[in-house]
């Protein structure tokens, strides 16, 4: 009984990719809306600056770039420590070994 509970413990990080990807995917768009947002808040636009836009100014197009990560990274988080968690609490096991994060 002990083997079989290791095997499944192995094969759930496999198990796990697929929804990690979709998570992902998800939280993407969900942040991408998020700094859509953020940026017609700050600056009464509805496009923020690209970094190939020629009409914007360095500090414009860093301060948008800066908005971006911040959100990008506080969501992706977010959305994987939220999944993880549920994965724990569906199986009784952290989807990841413990000597592997994500970077």
């Amino acid at each position: 009984m002990a083997k079989k509970s290791k095997k499944a413990k192995k094969k759930l990080p496999l198990a796990y990719k697929p929804i990690g990807f979709a998570l992902g995917w998800t939280g993407g768009t969900v942040a991408g809306m998020a700094f859509q947002k953020t940026w017609k808040v700050i600056r009464k636009e509805d496009n923020a600056p690209d970094a190939l836009d020629r009409d914007r100014g360095w500090g414009e197009i860093l301060l948008a770039a800066a908005i971006q990560g911040a959100i990008f990274a506080v969501v992706r988080s977010a959305v994987d420590r939220a999944g993880a968690k549920a994965i724990e609490r569906s199986t009784g096991t952290w989807p990841v070994p413990d000597n592997e994060g994500r970077d």
